[in-house]
């Protein structure tokens, strides 16, 4: 599935995932592919990004995530470094 994370700066990632895990505002989920659709607000925490082996972390100040047919939009906030 394809995932995006978006500031309003910048881009902050974009590609091919096999899940991602957000700190929506009542606990964090996770999403894998063919997930149903969902729009959930998000508090701050970590966006957990996985790709087979692979595992990348982002600090996320707030947001909204979308998912919808195996695309994942997470605006935030702001991306703590």
């Amino acid at each position: 599935m394809n995932l995006e994370i978006i500031t309003p700066d910048k881009t902050v990632f974009q590609g091919e995932v096999t899940s991602v895990t957000v700190p929506g505002k009542k606990g964090s989920f996770e999403v894998l592919n063919n997930h149903a659709p969902i729009i959930s607000t998000l508090d701050d925490g970590k966006v957990i990004i996985r790709n087979n082996k692979d595992e990348k972390a982002f600090h996320i100040k707030g947001g909204v995530v979308e998912v919808l047919d195996n695309k994942v939009t997470v605006l935030a906030e702001g991306v703590l470094s």
